[in-house]
């Protein structure tokens, strides 16, 4: 398979790697080349087509993997997967300490689905349902030691110098990259343009969405003219783009606060009656992998309005039902 490659600056390069199957398309890696080292950030599934795109950019670009190393901006699949293909002895990987936590302990993908029946996802369901999730068809085999990089930690590879930016929110550890004189933020899944970011939780006081707020304040004053996402086109109006995404939230929230005028209603209810861009003709329709993120973001947003008191849970049948105070 031939590879879409495309270079943004001297030395600075875009591999579209294919995501068939998946409404997110494609995953930009970008690759920074060097006489000395060369870096990768991203990488795609760990399967034959994203390897195949893989290897036919860097052989494109003439990267040699001996000479490369790898950076990870999250721990999602799309981004990590290939890792274990790509990395040679020589190879330093790049990561975030609480992912690495969290993959230091990864029992496999049913353990993400524990919480979900008491939400109100149909248990029927979720086994037909580990099949179809990236976690599960595209799983992490995270058996490398890895670097890890913190806020403000500094990457130097060619004429680049980027600045490390922890930006929790769509997972817990995500980092950017911003290149204050080039002014470039690779932004990975934080801030995309044309789609929103996941924002998800299935865990009792885990707030992402708190935290995805907070990370974007963190980079929406950056002098910033390019972003480069881990999805979809570059663009460069940061500041304007991270308005519409807390926009776009602030209304999830009040849908939520709307839909519970109706009465008490499950997670899952809720993620039913809320508004979702699936080429689905209804909510019976939407395919189950679907329903699971949906019901996860709609979760998101209802910790987030119980933190602030505007929705309580009560248990019913072990099944939590939430209500609009």
């Amino acid at each position: 398979m031939s590879s879409h490659v495309e270079e943004i600056c001297t030395d600075l390069f875009r591999i579209e790697i294919p995501l068939p199957d998946t409404p997110l398309k494609y995953l930009n890696s970008y690759i920074v080349r060097s006489p000395d080292r060369n870096l990768i950030i991203d990488t795609g599934f760990n399967s034959r087509v994203c390897l195949d795109a893989m290897r036919n950019g860097l052989e494109t670009l003439k990267i040699d993997l001996s000479r490369t190393d790898i950076f990870i901006t999250h721990f999602h699949a799309d981004h990590i997967s290939l890792v274990p293909e790509l990395r040679t002895p020589s190879t330093c990987i790049y990561f975030n300490r609480p992912e690495t936590e969290l993959l230091g302990n990864w029992q496999g993908i049913g353990q993400l689905f524990a919480n979900a029946p008491k939400y109100g996802f149909p248990e029927s369901d979720l086994l037909s349902m580990m099949d179809g999730h990236p976690g599960s068809k595209f799983e992490v085999k995270w058996a490398t030691e890895s670097k890890i990089l913190s806020e403000g930690d500094i990457l130097n590879y060619g004429d680049y110098r980027f600045i490390c930016i922890e930006t929790p929110g769509h997972t817990p550890g995500h980092i950017c990259l911003y290149e204050p004189d080039k002014k470039i933020l690779i932004s990975g899944d934080h801030i995309l343009n044309e789609i929103t970011p996941n924002i998800l939780s299935w865990i009792d006081g885990y707030n992402p969405l708190k935290l995805y707020f907070r990370s974007l304040d963190r980079v929406r004053e950056l002098d910033v003219n390019m972003v480069l996402p881990g999805h979809r086109s570059i663009f460069s109006n940061l500041k304007q783009r991270c308005d519409e995404l807390q926009q776009h939230h602030m209304e999830r929230l009040e849908e939520i606060l709307d839909i519970l005028e109706r009465g008490a209603q499950t997670g899952f209810d809720i993620a039913s009656k809320m508004s979702w861009d699936i080429p689905a003709s209804g909510w019976d329709d939407f395919p189950l992998v679907q329903k699971w993120f949906a019901t996860g973001e709609a979760l998101a947003h209802i910790f987030c309005l119980e933190e602030e008191g505007k929705v309580c849970r009560h248990l019913n049948r072990d099944v939590y039902q939430f209500r609009r105070i």
